[in-house]
């Protein structure tokens, strides 16, 4: 039986474009014996909705759900608007302002001659309105077209939810189109994927297709290969497509075949309407195209800019080296002037070369010479990263505020859109971007719309580590086209030049086998074994540094599923590092356990608790009645998580590789097995054993590590950031 609360919208709290609200409502009936405490009062209320008014009745489905910050809610999954009936409700519904030119007494008026019926009767028979006194032709217009209005937007609704949408996606897609809502699904149900974020190709496929859509349908070749261009680039990292690359996609998506000429009349009106770019040979997606243009011309402009030139900056920059007690090397001097002098700049290198160090000075210097306070230099001066503990370990090292990029560009979830954009941008003048091999190609065109022209900019990474997740190599292409100032650092300091784990790290950078790297001193420790033994290895190993803390400890592997996989490697760990305890509350989530005590690792992002995707907690207590809860605690902000969320983060006592790019951890262990040779390749291997400061245990074969080392093939993504930068966009 559906739960329902019947009664009257208060207030909203919080909507938004899309038609999601949040608000207030006042209870007079409901069919849950729970929900009964709620007669008379008001509650919270969230879901998506076309219009609420305080005067009529509503009738809201859905289920109480316990919100982790703000308490008890009613989720709306889908409502009833109540016509009034009595001739009181019927008054105060025509005096509540809809209907312009309508007061109390002419709506008396009104329902006194007409009844109960008057609804009925303004909407089918408006002309008897005529023979009212005090009632004009005026009014009759207006209360005909604006109740026929009111009740077109319920039936819109109601359309596209027996047209198969649900009440959610209904709403959204009528918020969006209004009126149009029907002409759009009849010319061209797809479109509803363009406009709209949360409507993906497969979810309106299945309503089309449900609904008589032929599977050749022109239409719907057209957003396949939409969706191929899409889903094909996230997977591989492409910025563009061939043409018969796409093609052969078709059959798979479509589960029919097509014939040559309708993808090419297809793919001509994608071209011909600009969502598809063509550039001889290559296919782009609109979004992409724009963004590396973006990129490459806003980069090319900053880089030709006219350098700034600053007095007694020498005595300035040995004052620095003096107040820091660090005496730079020649590239990590070089680094720190070009920062301040020029308008853009891409500072470089492997691990142990000071890329943080020198971020630290370009801050001081440019607080110098430009005469700032801290409080200028905050508002001046933005640093970014692309996830939490990267952004972390860059504020903890510059005592500077540090931020991922997408809270700096206020991501709103709801929209997959930046309130930070070009039409409000940020008035920060320098950006330094660390970490930027893991920036991709959108996010960072996004970022650069969302700042002045002028603003400079300094990206700071390892360009040999792991591509970002999302589409394009920016970094790499940006080095290799050799059109933009660059600093490469190529001298040693971290750990000290003999250090075993950084000369393996670039051994494998370069592609080169030394095995007489291991074993030699403790700090890089090869273990050979049989892939059955891996993880006895790995409990063994974890017992030896059970005591050290969650952050200074971590294991490492290519893959979730599989025999040696991360999940089977978590449920052992599990047991070492926070076993059972008659006190630890736990709870059964799938085919795992969670208690308190456990190391998490965050799968989503959440900006409003200040969490992201990457970040490391631990769970500090386990709520189990009422309602169960989880409350993790990430580096001092404890966030509480309700049973509908506890898919967003999982057990992390091994990470994956990809999620461990950004952080660094004293200890770090990473099995190297053949039955990872889907995943093992140069860039991930390099990235795992570049997140170890102190100490490397790797486990496993040692022809599987030497496979990996040579197989460069999933470095190879199709950009053209490099091409545009050599030789001009076409």
């Amino acid at each position: 039986m559906d739960i329902y609360i019947k009664g009257h919208y208060q207030r909203s709290i919080y909507k938004n474009s899309n038609g999601y609200h949040i608000g207030l409502f006042k209870v007079r009936e409901t069919n849950s014996s729970y929900l009964t405490s709620f007669l008379d009062k008001t509650i919270t209320f969230t879901g998506y909705f076309h219009e609420l008014n305080d005067v009529d009745t509503y009738l809201f489905f859905g289920q109480m759900i316990e919100h982790p910050k703000y308490g008890p809610q009613f989720s709306v999954t889908s409502y009833e608007r109540c016509k009034p009936e009595e001739k009181d409700a019927i008054v105060e519904f025509l005096t509540s302002g809809i209907f312009k030119g309508i007061g109390e007494k002419k709506a008396k008026s009104i329902v006194d001659v007409l009844g109960k019926d008057t609804l009925q009767i303004i909407l089918n028979h408006p002309d008897n309105l005529i023979l009212i006194p005090g009632i004009t032709k005026t009014n009759v217009d207006t209360l005909h077209s604006k109740l026929k209005e009111y009740e077109a937007s319920y039936e819109t609704v109601l359309y596209l939810s027996n047209f198969g949408f649900s009440t959610k996606d209904s709403m959204l897609i009528y918020n969006f189109y209004k009126n149009r809502v029907k002409s759009i699904i009849e010319e061209d149900i797809y479109q509803l994927e363009y406009s709209i974020y949360e409507l993906n190709f497969k979810k309106i496929d299945r309503v089309a297709l449900k609904n008589g859509m032929q599977k050749d349908a022109f239409v719907r070749v057209r957003a396949a290969i939409l969706y191929i261009m899409e889903e094909v680039g996230n997977a591989y990292g492409h910025s563009y497509f061939y043409y018969q690359e796409i093609f052969k996609y078709l059959p798979r998506v479509l589960v029919v075949s097509i014939s040559d000429e309708v993808y090419r009349k297809a793919m001509e009106s994608l071209v011909a309407e600009l969502m598809v770019i063509q550039r001889e040979d290559k296919f782009y997606l609109k979004e992409m195209y724009d963004a590396e243009v973006l990129i490459v011309k806003r980069f090319r402009l900053l880089a030709h800019k006219e350098d700034e030139k600053f007095k007694d900056l020498e005595d300035k920059f040995k004052m620095m080296e003096s107040a820091f007690g660090i005496f730079y090397n020649q590239d990590q001097r070089r680094a720190i002037l070009d920062s301040v002098c020029k308008n853009f700049l891409i500072i470089t290198g492997g691990p142990g070369t000071g890329k943080t160090t020198i971020m630290k000075g370009i801050i001081e210097l440019y607080k110098e010479i430009h005469k700032l306070n801290y409080e200028k230099l905050v508002e001046k001066v933005q640093l970014l990263a692309p996830t939490g503990r990267a952004a972390k370990r860059m504020s903890d090292t510059t005592l500077m505020p540090a931020s991922t990029i997408h809270r700096f560009l206020k991501w709103q979830k709801e929209t997959n859109k930046f309130q930070v954009n070009e039409y409000h941008k940020s008035k920060v003048e320098l950006i330094i971007l660390d970490e930027a091999s893991m920036v991709d190609t959108l996010l960072l065109a996004s970022l650069l719309r969302g700042v002045s022209a002028n603003c400079k900019v300094i990206m700071v990474g390892d360009s040999y580590q792991l591509p970002s997740v999302g589409p394009g190599q920016v970094l790499h292409d940006l080095i290799e086209s050799k059109k933009l100032p660059v600093v490469e650092l190529r001298e040693l300091y971290r750990q000290g030049q003999d250090s075993n784990i950084l000369m393996l790290a670039y051994n494998v950078r370069n592609g080169e086998i030394n095995d007489n790297v291991f074993n030699k001193d403790e700090d890089l420790t090869f273990i050979q074994c049989e892939n059955d033994d891996i993880i006895s290895n790995l409990m063994e190993i974890s017992s030896a540094f059970k005591d050290l803390s969650y952050k200074n400890f971590q294991i490492l592997a290519p893959m979730y599923k599989s025999q040696y996989g991360i999940d089977i490697i978590n449920q052992k760990l599990q047991g070492i590092f926070n076993p059972k305890g008659d006190l630890k509350k736990e709870v059964v989530v799938g085919d795992g356990v969670f208690r308190e005590g456990d190391k998490v690792i965050q799968l989503t992002n959440m900006p409003d608790e200040n969490i992201y995707n990457g970040d490391i907690g631990i769970i500090s207590q386990i709520i189990i009645q009422p309602s169960k809860k989880i409350i993790i605690d990430f580096d001092g902000n404890e966030v509480t998580f309700t049973a509908a969320n506890f898919n967003k983060f999982r057990l992390a006592y091994a990470i994956s590789i990809h999620k461990a790019q950004g952080s660094e951890f004293d200890v770090v262990v990473m099995p190297i097995v053949e039955g990872y040779r889907k995943m093992l390749y140069r860039k991930l291997v390099y990235t795992g054993i570049t997140r170890s400061k102190k100490m490397l245990y790797l486990i496993g074969d040692k022809n599987a590590f030497h496979q990996a080392i040579y197989n460069t093939f999933s470095d190879v993504r199709r950009t053209t950031m490099k091409e545009f930068l050599e030789n001009g966009i076409k």
